[in-house]
């Protein structure tokens, strides 16, 4: 089989999305920041706006839906769950935890096929 024969592999739907989020969600909030309550509702939209601008870029026709939360590292437990009636074949998910000194953000997008 020539080397020309073999396709090209279509990188899965969290190997595209997660370096976004990754990247997004740290040019938000650095290494160093504190956490701070008046400021968690920008840091939410700039990182789900980002997100969402970064993602409608790739070559993938899906809609989609992100969702951020940021808690404080305080020691209290974060106990969240969702469930989806969705295509198991088609809509996917993505979901990246950064841990900060002070702050932990979740960041999850789903992408549901069109």
């Amino acid at each position: 089989m020539a080397q020309e024969d073999i396709p090209e592999r279509i990188p899965t739907f969290e190997e595209e999305v997660s370096p976004i989020l990754k990247e997004v969600v740290d040019s938000v909030i650095g290494p160093n920041t504190t956490y701070n309550h008046s400021k968690v509702g920008v840091w939410v939209n700039q990182i789900v706006e980002g997100c969402m601008k970064e993602i409608r870029a790739l070559p993938m026709p899906r809609k989609y839906i992100v969702n951020c939360t940021i808690l404080q590292q305080n020691g209290a437990g974060l106990h969240a769950a969702t469930s989806c009636f969705w295509d198991n074949e088609a809509d996917t998910s993505c979901t990246c935890t950064r841990s900060y000194k002070t702050l932990v953000v979740i960041t999850t997008v789903y992408g549901l096929q069109l």
